[in-house]
């Protein structure tokens, strides 16, 4: 079981600290979901949630509001007593930091916290990375996503851990996946390519768009999803290019439809500018889909002594599309066995059951 104490250890109670549960919250659908069985588990949140958690989850939800927010964490920690507070997010960590000082049994409580880094340090605005500093000074234990997460922080805020730092990879469920796909339907003759990310300008869409015109002959589909502030103008550079019939913005969609795209297309390509460690490429491997990646640091650490993962600079869109055309010129059975190569590679590296037990390490180390 995902998550299970070791030997005869007791479970441990956990409140994860996250700002929007959602249907895409990876917190959410990463570090609670699956151990909902295995953790006594509860959610404060900061806005009202999205969603219905299993029963087994015990809800404090804010309304969006820092007095709704204080009111919530209050009412959580006055709840129970949790072995680990695991912040996710810079602005939650600080707030959960406040909101604690208030609180009887301040002490304990502060000695309970974990945060964890989701992305790397060029990743984030001046003000998070400000923020981190008394996060890291703060909180007893701080886990980053990534060996190239830890790595890309700047001496200063290392040293700040003093030695209270951890590396936990990022996962994928791998088993939510297998289901998802197991339903997915064929080819349609098409080459179909999908890229899973926010449309952001870190994420590089239109390094995409530009490879996608370079190799475009009527037989190619492109699918973007997600959703972000770059998705009017997007949409502007279709109609002017007249892609619009080829080129899908999908915006947010359920994830295990995610998960089936990704099985039913030829190629993944993420031309991503930064990253923590990535659990879309993940859990697009884990599909059976070929990927190709931007060369950045966590996409190394994915592809690291493999050589059926291509990396393409940064920003080059005609190497990403010489890439793209090089598939498009496989067989299908060619391409299969990447695909096959990719879920392999996922399932010995990226399974959730690994990210859990280190965790539960890290956890442990509190209780």
């Amino acid at each position: 079981m995902n998550g299970a104490p070791p030997g005869n250890a007791r479970r441990l109670r956990i409140l994860h600290v996250i700002f929007l549960l959602g249907e895409t919250n990876s917190q959410y659908n990463e570090h609670c979901l699956p151990v909902k069985d295995a953790r006594d588990l509860a959610i404060c949140t900061y806005f009202e949630p999205k969603l219905r958690v299993p029963d087994e989850i015990e809800v404090f939800a804010g309304d969006g509001t820092l007095r709704g927010f204080f009111r919530a964490i209050g009412s959580a920690v006055r709840a129970s007593r949790y072995d680990v507070i695991h912040a996710h997010a810079p602005p939650t960590a600080v707030l959960v930091m406040l909101g604690l000082i208030r609180q009887p049994r301040r002490r304990a409580r502060f000695r309970s916290l974990v945060y964890t880094v989701h992305d790397s340090f060029y990743d984030y605005k001046l003000r998070d990375k400000l923020f981190m500093l008394p996060i890291f000074a703060t909180f007893r234990r701080t886990v980053f996503c990534g060996h190239a997460a830890y790595e890309s922080y700047p001496a200063l805020w290392r040293a700040v851990l003093r030695g209270r730092g951890r590396v936990v990879p990022n996962a994928a469920d791998l088993e939510r996946v297998g289901r998802a796909v197991s339903d997915a339907g064929s080819p349609n003759g098409a080459f179909e390519i999908v890229s899973v990310g926010r449309l952001e300008q870190v994420k590089d869409p239109l390094a995409l768009l530009a490879a996608f015109r370079q190799v475009d002959d009527g037989s190619i589909r492109l699918h973007l999803i997600g959703a972000g502030t770059m998705e009017p103008r997007l949409r502007q550079e279709l109609l002017v290019s007249e892609l619009d019939d080829r080129v899908e913005l999908t915006g947010l969609i359920p994830r295990d439809e995610v998960f089936a795209r990704c099985a039913e297309a030829d190629l993944f390509v993420s031309p991503s500018r930064g990253e923590g460690l990535p659990v879309a490429v993940m859990e697009a491997m884990a599909s059976g889909c070929p990927v190709v990646l931007s060369d950045i640091p966590p996409h190394r650490e994915i592809a690291a002594g493999v050589d059926f993962i291509p990396l393409v600079p940064v920003g080059d869109s005609r190497s990403l599309a010489r890439e793209i055309d090089r598939f498009k010129d496989m067989t299908s059975e060619e391409r299969r066995a990447v695909g096959v190569k990719c879920r392999n590679l996922a399932q010995d590296r990226f399974g959730l059951e690994r990210m859990h037990a280190g965790y539960e390490a890290v956890y442990r180390e509190l209780s």
